[in-house]
């Protein structure tokens, strides 16, 4: 798939370097190129600066696209010394950050990337193109199927509404007609707020109805056996594949008997 990304670009831009790689999860389908994009690219403000030259420099500096993430994804594609990282090295970011937001200008625009805390994992991020007026959603958001919400790593179902309210924070429509700003989610097609305001009322709604059988004492399979989801399965239900409509609602479950985790860095 790197490859395929490689050759698109190059047929939108020429020859012109590939500067930036955003990494809005550490899943393999949103991290899994870094490799071969990274090397495709470059970055010549970095070439001949203070950070390629002198005796404490990086020999590589600008020699290939910098990966920006937030610093929960490094610590998912990464292992501490000694130990083996799920992921080769060469496609780790290289610039990371803490806080909220991280931003950039670029290219006459102003980019903006925000940190989304235990939303579908602990390092989630969407990006804004303010002057294009478009976001980029990663997997918090998609026109396809029910959030891949993994508790195993920092995610819940209370921070992924989060999320997609800080989303919905920061759109614009067009009164009574399509547009405004214009929404590129993790899998499916382009779209505006309102899709993604019906993404984000459709968990609240099945978040509600998991937690009045929890306080009901009901266990998961009696949560799951109840099929709770039964009027939104026609657009985003799977009962087979990586992730079907059983392991949303029991990811669900999980994540409102744990409670969020608190915001921080990954382990």
């Amino acid at each position: 798939l790197g490859a395929k990304v490689v050759a698109a670009i190059k047929k939108l831009v020429g020859d012109k370097p590939i500067q930036y790689i955003v990494n809005t999860s550490f899943r393999a389908e949103h991290s899994g190129g870094n490799v071969t994009v990274h090397e495709a690219g470059s970055d010549p403000s970095l070439i001949g600066s203070f950070f390629s030259a002198g005796a404490q420099s990086f020999s590589d500096a600008g020699m290939g696209a910098t990966i920006i993430a937030h610093n929960n994804v490094l610590n998912r594609m990464s292992a501490p010394t000694g130990q083996v990282a799920p992921t080769p090295s060469a496609g780790w970011p290289s610039d990371t950050f803490l806080q909220g937001r991280r931003r950039k200008d670029y290219n006459d625009e102003a980019v903006e990337i925000f940190w989304a805390p235990n939303a579908v994992t602990d390092g989630d991020t969407f990006v804004h193109f303010r002057r294009s007026d478009v976001i980029v959603t990663g997997d918090l958001f998609t026109t396809t199927q029910y959030p891949v919400i993994d508790t195993k790593n920092g995610g819940s179902v209370q921070g992924l509404i989060d999320a997609l309210n800080a989303i919905l924070d920061k759109t614009v429509y067009k009164h009574e007609e399509e547009g405004g700003t214009l929404i590129i989610p993790g899998h499916g097609r382009i779209c505006d707020e309102y899709e993604v305001g019906e993404y984000r009322d459709m968990i609240a709604i099945i978040r509600d109805r998991v937690q009045a059988m929890i306080n009901q004492r009901a266990t998961v399979e009696q949560v799951k056996n109840a099929r709770l989801t039964a009027d939104f399965d026609s657009r985003y239900g799977a009962v087979m594949g990586p992730w079907t409509t059983d392991m949303f609602v029991e990811a669900v479950y999980t994540s409102l008997k744990q409670g969020r985790p608190k915001a921080g860095a990954s382990k």
